[in-house]
This record gives structure tokens, sequence and C-alpha cells, in this order.
């Protein structure tokens, strides 16, 4: 068994799934991947199933009923992982938009420079996103910067969607109380990881606009993530960010 794990949630992505599953297991690095999928309609899963005897020991799937959200997907993730020994977790689209190859980028921050998170930054360096509409790309930029304000969190690309956790970031954690669906998800995620102290790094990536498929970005996504950040401020000047306690690490 690898030491990292991707997980990739999944609605409705038949044109990408088995060319993500096989860019990504075929990286130098052993990353396994678990696919939670929503119940998509397009058989999505099917064809995750069908991989997985190709890669019985490295493609996992976890099938949920209805389209629930993306932080759900990502918390089901996460459980499943840490009753599992694996050491380093990565969030990843399944569209392309973050390139593969980055995900040794990802590991090497958190495995040989020490970091507890690293995120693939679309901001840190630049604007380096690629056939985004340019209402698109102001509207995330300066979601980001607006995050920034509420919270004082010093990441420029508070919404990235392309992150490696150590597993002791996710144990530590309450994920039982990360609330969010959509784009707050990953700043609650960002922000909570930083409340708790943990040590976070930006990693510039170039972000592609998905080729295959339908983006699943709608107004109520952004509307969440704008009174969202407001919430999380309240939490912790109110002290209700804490550790989870009693969380059980596994030792390599």
């Amino acid at each position: 068994m690898s030491d990292c794990i991707v997980i990739i949630p999944t609605y409705n992505e038949k044109e990408n799934i088995e060319n993500i599953i096989r860019a990504v297991l075929g990286l130098d690095i052993a990353f396994d991947i678990l696919v939670v999928d929503d119940g998509s309609p397009d058989g999505t899963a099917s064809i995750v199933r069908a991989l997985t005897g190709e890669f019985p020991d490295r493609l996992f799937i976890q099938e949920r009923k209805g389209k629930l959200g993306l932080g759900t997907a990502y918390i089901h993730g996460f459980k499943w992982v840490l009753e599992r020994k694996y050491q380093y977790v990565f969030e990843m689209d399944a569209d392309f938009s973050h390139n593969p190859n980055d995900l040794s980028r990802l590991y090497e921050t958190c495995k040989k420079e020490n970091y507890d998170v690293s995120i693939g930054s679309r901001y840190c360096a630049g604007v380096n996103v690629v056939n985004w509409p340019m209402g698109r790309v102001l509207m995330s930029y300066f979601a980001s910067m607006y995050v920034r304000l509420i919270t004082g969190l010093n990441i420029k690309d508070t919404t990235a969607g392309f992150v490696c956790y150590k597993r002791k970031v996710l144990e530590t954690m309450d994920l039982d109380k990360i609330r969010f669906k959509g784009y707050a998800f990953q700043i609650e995620m960002k922000y909570t990881a930083y409340v708790l102290g943990f040590k976070i790094k930006e990693v510039s990536v170039v972000f592609v606009n998905r080729q295959e498929g339908v983006s699943k970005m709608n107004t109520g996504i952004f509307g969440e993530a704008f009174f969202g950040v407001i919430n999380l401020r309240w939490r912790k000047i109110s002290g209700k960010i804490h550790p989870k306690r009693y969380a059980l690490t596994y030792e390599k």
C-alpha cells in the first residue's frame, strides 16, 4: 500500500474519469485513488468499478446516493482514508483542471519540506488560469482577497481544490463540524488548519479549465462562500474551532 491517496469526487465525469485515473496511477510516485461518486446517472461509477479489476490494490470507490455536495464527499473520503494507514491525503478534481504531474510537488512540499498542508495555488505567482472567462477569474481572485480580509488567512488561493494534507491534520480536525459544501468547504478546511496551528505552503500551479464534461459551479456556491467566511471568523472568535479529542494516529 502506498502512503499517499488521492480523493477524487465525481458527479457525471464519464468523459474524464478513466483518463485521470490512468494518469495518476501512471506517475513515478505511487498514489492510490479513492473515487467518491455521488450517484452519477451517466455511468461514472460503472467505469471506475470496471477499472478496479485492473488496479485492485490501488483504486477504490465509494458510491453515495444522490448529489450531496463536494464538501460532504470529501468528508466521507477523509473518514474512509483515516480508517487506513495513509499518511498523505490529496484533494483533486476529475476534469484535468489540476495537472496530475503536480501531485509530486505537493507531496514533496509536505514530505521533504515538512509542511502540514500544501496547496496547488492559482494565485501565489500571478494569475495562472487557462481558458476561464475573465469574469470567473476575477470573481475567484477577489473572493480569495475577501477571505483574507475577513479572516486574516495569509493564503492567496483560499478556494483551491488541489491540496495535500498530512494525516495528522485530518485527525486533529473535528470533521463532523466542517459545515460547508461548495467553495466555502475549501475555505473552511484551510482556515481550520490555520487556526489549529498547522504549517501551510502554497505551490504555484497552472489551472486549466475543463475540456470535457460540464462544470458544477453555480451562484449558490458563491453565496455560501460569502456568508460562510463571516461565520468562520465568528467561530474562531467564539472559540468554536478546536482540535478533536481522542484522535488515533497510525505510525508508519
